[in-house]
């Protein structure tokens, strides 16, 4: 809804620059029309008199000192300003449509690690209650398994929740009904990965990519263009006016050469005393021009940061990844290897308990590190502007690690 909210600004914005080029032409008119009037036989002949007229008027107004033109630049820039808030638009909600697919992707991911270790807890349950029934342990060990896999169980509950609450944000992103996506997307088909090169463009073209930056820079160009207009009015204005027209006292006294009536007019206004009404105009939109800077400025540093915010992000959400990977490893092997101690009684119980909580959160943390990852990312192609050309991957530098 906000990418139809924007392309009917567009539109609005087209129909506006349409009608500051149509004032650099004339306004031609045609009027036409008829009385029929009768006298009063007390105070006058009481005749009736007929009166009959067909005619075109012509007014136009010269762009001399260039207010009309100045007017076109502005709308013009404003146009383009509307149609780079479009495409920025468009970059926003493909990257929430991203983000949140990402997201919902997690928690599917994070629902069957939670499941496949409710599976291997009960297991183990179940190890500890055989062993406590031969008289090996006590029954400590089956109380703290059941404890252990009750509160594995207790995270289901909320991962469902996130689950349904990313699918019913994907759903309103697609302008659907919350309930359009339940179902649809239960193939696990994992998180997506993040590639091993990414192209990251030079400072100048991520300038030259990003919509915002480009919405600014043409909001700039429009309100240094209201300053033109607001210095016209410091001249003169002419005004040119005609007119061509029949007249007659019947209706088929409009068809002579003798109806024809014509006339041209020429004016001109010029200020003399406004007791600095124009000035303070000048000045009140060089201000605003100068605020279309600032605001310039300040997105073209927000845009550099964000870039390399999203570059420092993924580079160390990759880092995290290996990281976690690695102690995903060695936790695996030690979930195996303290079990098979259990079960041949060289190890006790809390050992066995540790191992699987080390192991879940890992294998969690582990999806949530991917997630983030692909979630840089996805911000990192936000920040360099959206989509990307051939001619605009042969100018950008190859980031290794990036």
């Amino acid at each position: 809804l906000d990418l139809r909210s924007a392309q009917a600004r567009l539109r609005e914005a087209r129909a506006r620059r349409a009608l500051a080029a149509a004032n650099r032409f004339p306004i031609v008119t045609a009027s036409g029309g008829g009385s029929v009037t009768k006298g009063s036989s007390e105070t006058g002949t009481g005749n009736t008199r007929e009166l009959y007229s067909a005619g075109f008027d012509a007014n136009w107004e010269p762009d001399i000192f260039g207010s009309v033109r100045r007017t076109e630049e502005a709308a013009q820039a404003d146009l383009e300003a509307t149609a780079a808030n479009l495409y920025a638009t468009q970059v926003s909600l493909v990257a929430e449509v991203a983000l949140n697919y990402v997201e919902l992707r997690a928690y599917q991911q994070r629902l069957a690690i939670a499941q496949a270790n409710v599976a291997s807890q009960a297991e183990t349950l179940q190890l500890a209650q055989w062993r406590a029934q031969a008289g090996l342990v006590s029954t400590l060990d089956v109380e703290q398994a059941r404890a252990n896999l009750a509160q594995t169980r207790a995270q289901i509950p909320g991962l469902e929740t996130g689950y349904v609450e990313a699918e019913r944000r994907l759903a309103i992103l697609l302008s659907q009904p919350p309930g359009a996506w339940t179902g649809r997307l239960t193939d696990s088909t994992g998180i997506p990965r993040v590639p091993e090169r990414v192209m990251v463009s030079i400072p100048a073209d991520t300038l030259r990519q990003r919509p915002d930056v480009q919405a600014a820079e043409r909001k700039l160009a429009a309100e240094t263009a209201r300053i033109g207009v607001a210095e016209a009015a410091r001249y003169p204005s002419f005004k040119l006016s005609g007119s061509l027209s029949l007249e007659a006292l019947s209706l088929g006294g409009l068809a002579g050469a003798d109806a024809l009536a014509r006339g041209i007019a020429a004016s001109i206004a010029a200020p003399i005393f406004d007791a600095g009404r124009i000035r303070q105009q000048i000045d009140i939109q060089t201000a605003v021009q100068e605020q279309a800077l600032l605001a310039y400025q300040s997105t073209v540093l927000t845009a550099l940061t964000e870039v390399e915010n999203a570059l420092t992000a993924l580079a160390h959400t990759r880092e995290r990844q290996q990281n976690l990977n690695e102690a995903l490893q060695a936790a695996r092997s030690a979930m195996t290897l303290a079990q098979q101690r259990y079960s041949s009684g060289l190890t006790d119980f809390q050992t066995v308990l540790d191992t699987e909580r080390s192991m879940l959160n890992l294998e969690d943390n582990l999806t949530l590190s991917q997630a983030e990852q692909v979630s840089a990312l996805i911000r990192l192609y936000k920040a360099l502007g959206g989509g990307w050309t051939a001619s605009a991957a042969n100018s950008a530098t190859a980031a290794q690690g990036h």
